[in-house]
């Protein structure tokens, strides 16, 4: 199991996603549209077009990662808006916990950092 801290960086993918593409796959869209290294350990995040299952991908140093979690019922609920058109949009552990849990981002409260962690 992948243990989401709060130094960890996180992105969703803006786009629904073919869950038919693998590893190599998901890899090769982090790469193309948004520039980001599949290798540099941040957890990437997709939906499929449904929005019933999401899957996150993550390096470790010596493979992949690839988890899945798909909803025995419902969907998952949609990200808050936010401007711009970029293909992955950052999160927050508890923004990723939130969302694992099928919870409402738009609901969630929580206090602004005191100042940003950066990734290692």
């Amino acid at each position: 199991m992948i243990q989401i801290t709060p130094h960890m960086r996180i992105l969703v993918a803006t786009e629904p996603v073919n869950f038919r593409k693998g590893i190599d796959g998901l890899s090769r869209i982090c790469r193309e549209s948004s520039g980001n290294d599949p290798f540099s350990g941040t957890l990437f995040v997709f939906f499929n077009r449904q929005r019933t299952s999401l899957r996150i991908l993550s390096y470790d140093g010596q493979g992949f990662w690839l988890c899945q979690k798909r909803l025995s019922s419902g969907r998952f609920k949609p990200l808050p808006e936010k401007g711009g058109e970029q293909q992955f949009r950052a999160l927050v552990a508890i923004e990723l916990q939130t969302l694992l849990y099928n919870g409402d981002l738009k609901a969630i409260r929580v206090a602004t950092p005191w100042r940003s962690i950066q990734a290692a």
